[in-house]
């Protein structure tokens, strides 16, 4: 677990609701100084939920002051009437601390197409505030909790001269993992003064290198959504340009934040017992490259025969063979299980053994390489096995 850096300018407050269990902590509460500027990203989900249709709004008309995030309900599918409660919080919210509505983003997870119990959240919100300190991230961490097994919060410092900035963030998700922006809900803050161009410019960055590069099971949720913001309660001067060095190494600070909060869902997914590193090298472009990671990551022969240990890389040539290379020569690729050649010229390499692949995939962490040559791109994706907790779990969940 990272160490604890709090941001200056942000509080944060939790409080229970009883939304789905009593005394289980889901909600909490984000307040943002004045002057702070914040960037989102959401879900491209045509079906997006009410709490994220308001946000978007919110953030295009105002800077934010206040984030309010509500978990055990997603109050996604529920037409004009989410809309309307969703608003009823964000009101309630609002009154209490002495804003316009327009100045909070909600945000929400959970069970889709319920009616979101507006009754519960309002009446826990005086609590939310009463417990606001700059301190409390990782109870944050596991206020936005749903299948989640652990929190999963990522904090750094890095120095700059004689002085210093802090980048701190928290994330949840487990399941319904397919980022068409970043599946899950992730908050995350730095004390810098950045300019909200450059703001949303990391942001959209870091997320391409990290959340869209993640998946548990091809599912693009309804709610997901990830902010940045910049408090400027740094001793550091203002970013403005994007040559600036102190911007150049608060992306890179950024990018790998994110890149651990993304592995941290992989590893902590609905059931996972492995994590699988995909790497294609060697490409035309990076887009095919991640057409057949993801064809490789979303397989659930694949994901299957990972949970079991089994190095079956029939099913690895398989799903690079239908990715959609145009083109592709099959005799030029190979495959490497945790550095073991498996593949090559289109068959098994002369030099690989069953013991060597069942050796190669025993480990918790596998890493497979493709080597499609036939270009100079490359990426990597990541992703975890199908067991039979993942089944159970989303069997389950509304029970």
């Amino acid at each position: 677990m990272s160490a604890f850096h709090s941001i200056l300018g942000i509080r944060v407050g939790i409080a229970s609701a009883g939304i789905k269990k009593p005394g289980r902590k889901d909600v909490v509460v984000f307040e943002l100084c004045e002057g702070a500027h914040t960037a989102g990203v959401f879900t491209k989900n045509a079906f997006c939920a009410a709490p994220v249709t308001i946000a978007k709004a919110n953030l295009g008309a105002n800077a934010p002051r206040y984030l309010l995030i509500n978990t055990g309900n997603a109050n996604a599918g529920t037409g004009q009437s989410g809309l309307a409660n969703a608003q009823a919080t964000v009101q309630a919210l609002a009154d209490l601390a002495g804003c316009s509505a327009d100045q909070i983003l909600p945000f929400s997870t959970g069970v889709i197409g319920e009616p979101l119990p507006v009754a519960k959240i309002t009446a826990a919100l005086p609590a939310a505030l009463d417990a606001l300190n700059a301190e409390a991230w990782p109870i944050a961490a596991e206020g936005i909790m749903t299948t989640d097994t652990k929190p999963k919060f990522a904090s750094t410092r890095v120095e700059v001269g004689d002085s210093a900035f802090a980048i701190t963030g928290i994330t949840k998700g487990a399941g319904m993992i397919r980022p068409n922006m970043a599946t899950m809900l992730s908050f995350v803050a730095t004390d810098l003064s950045i300019a909200p161009d450059l703001l949303h410019k990391a942001l959209v960055r870091a997320v391409e290198q990290s959340y869209h590069r993640i998946t548990i099971d091809g599912d693009t949720s309804t709610n997901d959504a990830c902010t940045l913001t910049a408090t400027g309660q740094s001793a550091l001067p203002a970013i403005e340009s994007a040559d600036d060095p102190l911007y150049v190494t608060f992306c890179e600070a950024l990018d790998g934040l994110l890149l651990e909060l993304a592995q941290m869902m992989v590893r902590d997914g609905e059931g996972a017992t492995k994590f699988f590193q995909i790497e294609v090298q060697g490409g035309a472009s990076e887009q095919e490259c991640l057409d057949v990671a993801f064809t490789i990551a979303e397989s659930p022969l694949v994901k299957t025969a990972l949970f079991a240990s089994d190095p079956n890389w029939g099913r690895l040539l398989a799903a690079i063979g239908r990715a959609g290379l145009v083109n592709l020569d099959v005799d030029k690729v190979t495959l490497h299980l945790n550095d073991v050649l498996i593949a090559e010229q289109g068959q098994r390499a002369s030099s690989y053994t069953e013991e060597q692949g069942v050796a190669a995939m025993a480990p918790t962490d596998v890493v497979l390489k493709v080597g499609l040559n036939r270009g100079t791109a490359a990426t990597a994706v990541y992703t975890s096995d199908f067991s039979y907790d993942y089944v159970r779990i989303n069997a389950e969940y509304r029970t």
